[in-house]
This record gives structure tokens, sequence and C-alpha cells, in this order.
């Protein structure tokens, strides 16, 4: 298999990712990417025909529930305590000058 990364993948996948690599840290990456592409070698000659295509290694079940409103929207209840109001708002002092 033995794939083989040059120095300039290592400086692209550097600016990328924006990483600031040594020559030592370099010569590292490259050694773990070139790894990684022959471990997903070795994966992609398994044999995965029959077998189906899945999202998640445990069985996954929805666990969301439906967005019902139970409590209102309290609007009345919140301006009540409002100093002053125009109509549904809140009036604030003025933060910026004309």
């Amino acid at each position: 298999m033995a794939n083989h990364i040059n120095d300039e993948t290592i400086d692209y996948v550097g600016i990328l990712a924006k990483l600031a690599l040594s020559g030592e840290e370099k010569e590292q990456a490259k050694q773990d990417m070139e790894k990684m592409l022959d471990y997903i070698d070795q994966l992609n000659e398994l044999d995965t025909s029959g077998i189906e295509p899945m999202t998640h290694v445990l069985p996954v079940r929805n666990v969301f529930r439906e967005d019902l409103v139970t409590n209102g929207d309290g609007r009345e209840e919140t301006l009540a305590n409002a100093p002053e109001r125009s109509g549904d708002m809140f009036v604030v002092p003025r933060t910026f000058g004309e």
C-alpha cells in the first residue's frame, strides 16, 4: 500500500488547519497521514456487498418531541412590570443621539 505524503501536502494541510508546524512536527504528521491512508486502503479491500449501510453502530431512535407551546406568550404579565410601554413594547431611554 505505502501511501506517500509530500511536503507540499503537509504544508497545505497546515495552512487549512491554521497550524504552524516545526520540521519535526511535519515529519510526524506525514507519517501519521500515511498510516491513516494505508488503513483506509485496507478498509477499502473489505467485501461489503450484501451489508446494509448504516448511520450509527448502535440502534438509534428519535428522541425529539413535538414542539408545543404549553405556557402561552406571557406578554401581558411581562409588560405589566414595565415602567412605561407603547403597545406591546417596552419604552426605554434613547441610547444614541440624533
